[in-house]
């Protein structure tokens, strides 16, 4: 679980900025960056002879339909590729858990909880912002739906988490994450936002 200095400390002011004037703190955007999780990918060998459905983690099967999520009040299992996965978890005990019932001769698995930068943005045009600087057709999203892209060039997670209001969990690798900051924050300086 990654608990260092975090990618956004030095960059992540908090208070309300942008387009905020004569606004309702509720209409204003939500930025924060996601601190405390573990983020671990697995990939389920070609050669491995274990039938998927048999292994759970955190009570979850694993997604098996492309760009599906499944979920708990803890973890979020992203599917990411055939046979691969990413395990977003603020369950201290997710790596044993991993580790116990994806075994080394069936699954590969790799934290890479230091090396990725979560920023969540919320509201009611979380999408017109991601839509600024993202191909994706974000109007089609669903929630509980994850799907690689890119915005602005830096290639990125996208994870649904809720439609009420939008809710999107963004991950970049940390050597971006500056960078990916500075955009998300601007394309949201328009609709006026929170930090917190």
């Amino acid at each position: 679980v990654m608990t260092a200095i975090s990618p956004l400390q030095s960059i992540h002011k908090k208070g309300i900025f942008g387009d905020h004037q004569k606004k309702n703190k509720n209409e204003l955007l939500k930025i924060l960056e996601l601190k405390n999780l573990a983020v671990v990918q697995i990939v389920q060998y070609k050669k491995s002879e274990i039938e998927l459905k048999s292994v759970r983690l955190d009570n979850l099967n694993f997604p098996t339909e492309s760009l599906t999520v499944v979920k708990n009040q803890e973890t979020r299992i992203l599917w990411s590729a055939p046979r691969t996965w990413l395990v977003i978890s603020s369950n201290n005990k997710i790596l044993d858990i991993i580790n116990k019932n994806c075994d080394k001769g069936n699954f590969g698995v790799t934290d890479i909880s230091h090396s990725r930068a979560l920023i969540q943005i919320k509201g009611l045009n979380a999408k017109e912002v991601l839509k600024k600087g993202c191909p994706l057709n974000i109007d089609d999203f669903k929630q509980d739906r994850c799907a690689g892209s890119t915005f602005h060039g830096i290639s990125i997670v996208i994870d649904f988490l809720n439609t009420d209001p939008d809710t999107f969990n963004l991950i970049t690798l940390r050597s971006f994450g500056e960078s990916f900051y500075h955009h998300i924050t601007d394309a949201a300086l328009e609709f006026g936002y929170l930090a917190t």
